[in-house]
């Protein structure tokens, strides 16, 4: 389908929760330096597949996973893995805006000082460099010091991503970013997504399949638990391959 280098991968994954099976035997490559959209009508297992990817799942209790995902080749659900330096590697920013109930310049300084730099002006260097990445840096650059909780939903959320990227990580999940936002809000951050694929992996979460085709490059289509289709986004939203598909997208059902 693709020569893009898959970053991360699935094979044959299936999740439960107890005796729910929310996933269901998922194999799917997730291509280097793209942005991957995940989609499907509500409760079909789209957040559950993300969280996947930084092991968010093993904070629920009584989660079984069965099968292998795979970052850069190596297998992540394993007993000698580092789920810490997993999630530095894996980043995630929420549905939900959630800044920490602390100043900007220390929401986005919190993970370099959780993994030991502590010098403030190594700290500064990168509290400027993250908030220019993620397009904040001339909305806040006199705020610093001011609480976090001030600043507008889409600089929060613009902000989380932020100290995301604080910690330099090779693969950004974003569960539903934009589902909170005013449509300027939403395009900033689509606008966004397209400058930090340059440097980072991508895979959003979106019940907005005018998003999904608009911002991403390859889309994903899940329903109950089941992977349907997957593909690059232009020739899954015009030409898809499978019935369901084509039913989800031109709005017939879910």
């Amino acid at each position: 389908m693709t020569s893009i280098a898959a970053k991360m991968r699935t094979e044959s994954v299936s999740l439960f929760y107890g005796k729910n099976q929310a996933l269901k035997q998922v194999t799917l490559s997730i291509p280097r330096n793209q942005i991957t959209a995940i989609i499907g009508p509500s409760g079909c297992g789209k957040s559950s597949f993300l969280r996947l990817f930084n092991r968010m799942n093993d904070l629920i209790p009584q989660t079984k996973v069965e099968g292998q995902v795979y970052l850069e080749e190596q297998p992540i659900y394993n007993a000698r893995i580092d789920v810490v330096e997993l999630r530095k590697k894996v980043g995630m920013v929420f549905q939900k805006p959630n800044p920490f109930p602390m100043s900007v310049f220390d929401n986005v300084a919190y993970g370099p000082r959780v993994h030991g730099i502590k010098d403030r002006v190594h700290l500064e260097e990168i509290v400027e460099r993250c908030l220019k990445q993620a397009a904040l840096w001339d909305e806040v650059k006199d705020k610093l010091k001011t609480s976090a909780l001030s600043l507008s939903g889409g600089q929060q959320q613009r902000l989380c991503i932020a100290r995301v990227l604080a910690v330099e990580p090779e693969v950004i999940l974003l569960d539903e970013p934009c589902s909170a936002l005013d449509p300027i809000s939403t395009m900033r951050i689509e606008d966004l997504m397209q400058e930090l694929k340059k440097g980072y992996t991508l895979i959003i979460v979106t019940h907005n399949m005018q998003q999904a085709a608009r911002a991403s490059d390859f889309t994903a289509f899940l329903l109950a638990g089941e992977l349907i289709e997957f593909g690059p986004t232009k020739e899954l939203f015009t030409a898809p391959r499978d019935s369901r598909t084509e039913g989800y997208i031109t709005g017939r059902w879910g």
